[in-house]
């Protein structure tokens, strides 16, 4: 995989200025990829947390050439108007692996991201469209406006060089999270890839340049990113029940009938109820029955 390096403070002066690491490439075949890769090859290091303060270090792209989403599905991007970027972060091990807990750290990205769209909007003064044009959440990991995907989540889960593997593996150690983060900032209507899809651009007035958006949109998820999974390594099952309150708010699944397509090639129809304490979503089907859904695409019929 051939890597062009730029330098990244005259890409991401904000971010860099609240990261721990910043690499910002010309092009890679994804973001995700490459962070696993450096962080597998010990030159993408994160320090030992400290006093409740995590590590974040981020990888940037401005083209990827196999942008990669859940179940197989192929995220879609172009240079200077798509952000592409991954935000690495070191968290216990007991946590990422406890199945009772770790899907919250999908929507905790979700959260960071809506956190940090907003907060950029409200910086720069713009405002959107229409009145009820505000950014939602599409289970599990899909930011959504007027029913439209505006940007997509991928979080895997890195075991750095330091950690055992298998039986090695210390249930005090810690693993990286990698969540990678594709949002449509600045495309326009005839550009976007999909008629399912839209970009921020139209929907919100008075946005500032595409790179002066990627940066506050960046710098805020480092912040976010630190500030909500140091709150989460703390305290997991009381912040699962704070997200899940927090999640009824954002949800656009929450209270439609839905459809949702499983991996087997199965579907389930329902109305999507809310969020189990374990993050997965909760869908009643006609007969009043409720069934867990924890790994499938979910759309709105």
């Amino acid at each position: 995989m051939m890597i062009a390096l730029k330098a990244a403070t005259t890409q991401l002066p904000r971010t860099t200025a609240v990261a721990d690491h910043v690499v910002a490439v010309d092009e890679t075949d994804s973001t995700n990829t490459l962070a696993a890769q450096m962080i597998g090859d010990g030159s993408l290091t994160l320090p030992d947390h400290q006093d409740g303060e995590l590590a974040v270090a981020v990888v940037a792209a401005d083209r990827q050439t196999a942008g990669r989403g859940r179940n197989g599905h192929k995220w879609v991007s172009q240079p200077g108007r798509c952000s592409t970027i991954s935000y690495a972060v070191r968290i216990p091990r007991a946590i990422a692996t406890d199945e009772s807990v770790n899907g919250w750290l999908q929507m905790i990205a979700g959260l960071v991201t809506l956190d940090a769209l907003n907060g950029m909007i409200e910086e720069y003064g713009a405002a959107p469209n229409q009145s009820d044009c505000f950014l939602e959440l599409k289970w599990p990991n899909d930011v959504f406006c007027h029913g439209l995907k505006l940007g997509g989540l991928l979080s895997e889960l890195v075991i750095p060089p330091s950690s055992g593997t298998g039986t090695d593996a210390d249930a005090d150690d810690d693993v990286v999270i990698v969540f990678g983060v594709g949002l449509n900032l600045a495309l326009g209507a005839c550009r976007l890839p999909t008629p399912q899809s839209t970009s921020l651009q139209l929907h919100v007035s008075g946005l500032p340049s595409f790179g002066e958006m990627r940066d506050a949109v960046a710098e805020r998820q480092v912040e976010g990113f630190r500030e909500r999974l140091a709150k989460f390594i703390a305290d997991p099952k009381g912040q699962a029940e704070s997200l899940r309150e927090e999640m009824k708010a954002v949800c656009w699944a929450r209270g439609r009938q839905v459809e949702a397509h499983f991996t087997d090639g199965t579907t389930l129809t329902g109305e999507a109820i809310g969020l189990n304490e374990d993050a997965s979503l909760i869908l009643r089907t006609q007969d009043g029955t409720d069934h867990t859904v924890r790994t499938a695409d979910v759309g709105v019929l």
